[in-house]
């Protein structure tokens, strides 16, 4: 009884280290491979804390290689787009300007019924009051309101809002997104035209700029704060 005692406290220490190690996320927040991985380390803790004979090792080792792997993971997510893409999957818009996007739902294996819910997660009771919808790779639904539907009430001052804005990242982690740029209309000469403005020449030194269809421009360089600035750049047909 002892022994079974001791090795529980082991092996919950050894789980806890590992889930500190592995990121603060939620389990809403998870991204596929890492719930994946957390499900098999809480089933394969059980084993060595229930069995006496087994050796206790032999439940700490793989705890400690579905660590290594999550690490693995996580670096080849960071340097590679088509990976990052691959193993957890891309953002979609399921509601657009133009309504519900059906294709998406049925890619996405949503329901009408599933996706008023997440609306209602949101505070969103009304579709009409959506301007985007994005489901996220981690499951949950980000909502962009309709202007006259924001909680700032610009409708009740007699102000014209400006459009909802919809964000685009032209670079994550040093690396343009070639696909996002040619859906938006960007040219590369305009792109380095906003690095110029910030003082940086090279795409690397960037870790994360976007732009929305109203021409607001975003920039976060690895090393620094963020600059915000407004451009003349209202995006392509596709956006």
């Amino acid at each position: 009884m002892l022994n079974m005692f001791i090795r529980s406290i082991i092996v919950y220490f050894c789980v806890l280290v590992v889930v500190r190690l592995m990121g603060k996320r939620q389990i809403g927040e998870m991204q596929p491979f890492e719930l994946a991985i957390t499900l098999i380390i809480a089933d394969l803790a059980c084993i060595p804390m229930q069995e006496i004979s087994i050796p206790l090792l032999h439940g700490i080792i793989p705890i400690l290689t579905l660590l290594l792997l999550h690490y693995i993971i996580c670096l080849i997510s960071r340097k590679s787009l088509k990976a990052r893409y691959l193993i957890s999957g891309r953002s979609a818009v399921v509601i657009s300007p133009k309504g519900i996007n059906y294709k998406e739902l049925k890619r996405l294996n949503m329901s009408f019924d599933d996706l008023i819910e997440a609306l209602r997660g949101a505070n969103i009771f009304c579709i009409e009051d959506v301007a985007y919808a994005i489901m996220e790779t981690n499951g949950n639904l980000s909502v962009i309101p309709k202007a006259l539907s924001q909680p700032a009430t610009k409708n009740d001052l007699n102000l014209k809002p400006d459009p909802a804005a919809l964000p685009i990242a032209i670079i994550m982690d040093g690396k343009i997104m070639t696909e996002n740029i040619h859906m938006c209309g960007m040219s590369e000469q305009f792109l380095y035209h906003c690095l110029a403005k910030i003082n940086i020449k090279n795409v690397r030194d960037i870790m994360y700029m976007d732009i929305d269809n109203n021409g607001k421009v975003y920039i976060q360089p690895k090393i620094g704060s963020y600059s915000t600035f407004q451009t003349e750049f209202k995006g392509g047909s596709n956006w």
